[in-house]
């Protein structure tokens, strides 16, 4: 049993993080903007605050172990062209800051979520998913990946990243699946319940340290 916090457990995937983790047996807190809107699992401890405080991550990463990272670059809708809500560099300014609260308490592992085509992976996505991404408004999403995946790199902690396709709540056809670009043909979607198993159990398992597979669900 192991001590973990997660940040954006509020979110689509983050609630199923929360989930999985404290089914297992951890100790789960989970730093969020409004603990009060947070339906949680049992057992969860909801701290208030927000990614971008440097400060309200101090206070919900004590005693942590390891981190879990859901964060996302939001847009008000899963629209493309959507009005973008979060700041800019959201999730690299909370990276950044979260690197920082580690090294200060001695927490050395780091498992976040991140997306397919970021950084050198944007070469593998078809022509018309590269230039959806420059025209529209996931650019921006993809740009504050691409900065958390530079300060992990660059980083002296076990990092993993979890370079999901694109995601679902639909069930899935078939189980989950992890693995370096080029060594396996990924399927087109990820199950979020599932994404957030595997984020739980890289922690568990240490595996895929200071690796960024890309993880879908295989198809039935």
């Amino acid at each position: 049993m192991s001590t973990l916090l997660v940040l954006g457990g509020s979110g689509r995937t983050g609630i199923h993080v929360l989930s999985h983790a404290a089914a297992r047996g951890h100790r789960v807190r989970a730093l969020v903007r409004d603990p009060a809107a947070l339906d949680a699992p049992a057992g969860v401890e909801l701290v208030a605050g927000t990614p971008a405080d440097i400060d309200d991550i101090r206070r919900a990463a004590e005693g942590a172990e390891a981190v879990i990272s859901v964060l996302n670059n939001a847009r008000a809708s899963d629209n493309p062209w959507a009005r973008p809500v979060s700041p800019p560099h959201f999730m690299t300014d909370a990276a950044r800051a979260t690197l920082a609260v580690m090294a200060e308490q001695g927490i050395t592992r780091f498992v976040a979520t991140s997306t397919q085509g970021v950084a050198e992976d944007r070469a593998h996505l078809n022509p018309v998913m590269r230039g959806l991404i420059a025209i529209s408004n996931i650019k921006a999403g993809f740009e504050d990946h691409a900065g958390v995946d530079a300060l992990l790199r660059a980083s002296d902690v076990d990092w993993t990243l979890a370079r999901a396709v694109a995601l679902s709540d639909k069930p899935a056809r078939g189980p989950l699946r992890a693995a370096v670009r080029g060594a396996e043909k990924p399927a087109t979607f990820v199950n979020r319940r599932d994404l957030a198993g595997f984020l739980v159990d890289v922690v568990e398992q240490g595996t895929w340290v200071r690796q960024a597979p890309l993880v879908w669900s295989a198809r039935g």
